[in-house]
């Protein structure tokens, strides 16, 4: 039986999440169009008939403009630490920008394997990925370069394949029906906010946040609070809608895949609440689970 840990790294909007998902087999990680979606170290377990992998989905790596950016960073840069193999996932249908740039600057400093991840080759014939193999393997020494397209599960079991042949310890670290870390009531803020994202569009990007302040499980029904958390009062129009038909499709969509995750029915109430730059105070920053590692 091999074992390890890997830490999935990129800018942000790359695809990490969307690879997670897919390894994994499972919605544990939330998806949308809007950069930055990830905030929280995410881990999924990966299991097979001898294999346990432990992938760490990290937020995207960027120039941070307020103290949650910085955090979100320093949260990124801590998992590479400790793991075997770090998987560096780009958009191989944008080219190599100045964020892969920066990210390959730190990886210089990192003594652990790299394995080149190029996202996305769905959007690009055979000559544009081989374009892109060449102008990403003059930039590092990337232990591997694998050509994915993680929302077609094109070449993931290859990918597997590969990380396996890095993969050192022989300790099962979680039990066989464990495919995530992260806890039932993080999940559930997650999903909330997965859909304002994917409905609102680039109105609401990084301004809003979701934490579950209620949840209790009554055994055939789930009782779940939800605080949709915003920086500004003028948001609250586009969140809850016109006669509450945002706030109530939100709920809708938030609902089907809550109910999915639990297995049972499940009783939802969303509230919005403003709580002004709370992306720069460290008090809400702490409160909304954004805290530092000690």
């Amino acid at each position: 039986m091999k074992s390890g840990f890997v830490s999935i790294i990129g800018r942000p909007n790359t695809g990490k999440s969307t690879l997670i998902n897919t390894i994994i087999n499972n919605h544990i990680a939330i998806v949308s169009n809007v950069a930055g979606t990830t905030r929280n170290t995410v881990q999924g377990v990966y299991n097979d008939d001898d294999t346990q992998i432990v992938f760490i989905d990290t937020p995207g790596i960027h120039k941070p403009k307020d103290r949650l950016g910085k955090y979100l960073n320093r949260q990124s840069y801590s998992s590479l630490s400790e793991t075997d193999v770090i998987l560096f996932v780009v958009d191989a249908s944008t080219g190599a920008g100045t964020g892969d740039k920066f990210i390959i600057e730190t990886l210089k400093n990192v003594d652990i394997p790299v394995i080149l991840v190029l996202n996305k080759i769905d959007k690009l014939n055979d000559d544009g990925i081989i374009n892109a193999i060449r102008q990403y393997k003059d930039l590092y020494h990337f232990s591997e370069i694998i050509p994915i397209s993680a929302m077609n599960n094109d070449n993931i079991e290859r990918l597997i394949k590969l990380i396996k042949s890095y993969l050192t310890d022989s300790i099962i670290y979680y039990d066989d029906g464990t495919i995530t870390n992260t806890n039932v009531e993080f999940m559930v803020a997650e999903l909330v906010r997965e859909k304002i994202l994917n409905l609102t569009n680039e109105e609401v990007p990084h301004s809003i946040t979701c934490a579950t302040s209620y949840y209790k499980d009554k055994g055939s029904l789930v009782e779940i609070y939800v605080d949709i958390i915003i920086d500004r009062d003028s948001l609250k129009k586009i969140i809850i809608g016109k006669q509450g038909t945002m706030l109530k499709n939100i709920g809708i969509l938030a609902r089907t895949d809550i109910e999915s995750l639990l297995g049972k029915q499940i009783y939802l109430q969303l509230f919005v609440k403003t709580i002004k730059n709370w992306r720069d105070k460290e008090k809400y920053l702490k409160e909304l689970g954004f805290k530092e590692n000690e």
